[in-house]
């Protein structure tokens, strides 16, 4: 990817998104991060995340939404991108429940109008943050090609509308287009909403932990500098290629996870055991055997290591962590 033109990041202060800026900014190139601070969890880890990006002078900061068009209109205008990494997204599959409207005029619309805006400025690669979500009911690790992915929220609904709206553009105007399944992503900065992150709280603190089910459904955890390498990687020209990118070892159940942030943390867990949500997939596990082929990409961090470097995280930022809402 030439590096003489930025990179259009959306969503920059999101988790996922900030680790890829900081990989694209160690890589020398120019990063143009747009954000709109999203309250969905608590906005001060993302201010925290933006302040460390800034540092950089290579980082530009915007701060807005992908659903202006107009606003999307004039940071084109103003800048030469290379390429587009969509990661700005409303996340969540219970609230995508309430607020369904929501998640398709970001998740969907949103990427239609940056399509719209980069087919006017002929920028044509394009990488979109794309969902395990969508997988459901089928013969696990899951496959790109599983016919009939059957997204049981409108989170992952508005991500496949977002999926097949790409392949159009693609088809109709030649756009490069690389789409990446991730599977639950951890990590150090990671967002106060997941699980990882509360249950690490939560058992130092010596509060119950707010267990949905049985503690058997299980997910393909993948680290998140191993998921920051693989969209970067994503920016090669493939045409238009799905590709999962994930643990890709067996998946870990929830009680399993508990067992092991016990040892780390060093402190017993007090479980609080709630009724599993209808919208929650019972286990996730990624066939990444196609993003090996193309990209040339694995995962690198065991999840021991990667637990133990949220852990080193969360105490080395536990003052400023002590009052995030989770």
């Amino acid at each position: 990817m030439e590096k003489t033109k930025p990179i259009l990041l959306t969503g920059a202060a999101g988790f996922i998104a900030s680790h890829t800026a900081r990989l694209l900014l160690q890589q020398g190139h120019q990063v143009v991060g747009l954000d709109n601070y999203d309250d969905y969890y608590d906005v001060r880890i993302k201010h925290l995340r933006i302040a460390e990006l800034s540092k950089n002078p290579n980082f530009n900061f915007i701060e807005g939404n992908i659903e202006d068009e107009v606003l999307l209109k004039e940071i084109f205008s103003k800048n030469q991108f290379a390429a587009v990494i969509n990661l700005g997204a409303r996340a969540g599959v219970r609230n995508s429940i309430l607020y369904p409207k929501k998640y398709f005029n970001t998740n969907t619309l949103g990427t239609l109008n940056l399509l719209n805006v980069m087919l006017e400025f002929g920028v044509k690669k394009f990488v979109l943050a794309s969902t395990s979500s969508l997988y459901s009911g089928q013969e696990m690790p899951y496959r790109e090609d599983i016919a009939g992915n059957c997204p049981l929220s409108p989170y992952a609904a508005s991500k496949k509308a977002a999926e097949v709206t790409c392949y159009s553009y693609k088809h109709l105007h030649g756009f490069d287009v690389s789409i990446l399944r991730y599977f639950t992503v951890y990590g150090p900065s990671g967002r106060p909403d997941m699980a990882i992150f509360r249950f690490i709280k939560w058992i130092d603190e010596g509060k119950p932990i707010q267990l949905f089910g049985d503690g058997l459904h299980s997910r393909d955890f993948t680290y998140v500098d191993d998921i920051a390498n693989g969209t970067v990687l994503a920016l090669k020209q493939v045409g238009y290629e799905v590709m999962n990118l994930g643990g890709g070892n067996k998946p870990i159940t929830m009680n399993e996870i508990i067992t092991m942030l016990e040892k780390l943390v060093g402190k017993k867990a007090i479980v609080s055991q709630l009724p599993a949500h209808n919208a929650d997939m019972k286990s996730t596990w990624a066939d990444i055997s196609k993003a090996k082929e193309l990209l040339g990409w694995a995962p690198k961090i065991s999840l021991h290591d990667g637990l133990e470097r949220t852990v080193k995280w969360y105490f080395e930022n536990q003052k400023f962590i002590k009052d995030l809402k989770v």
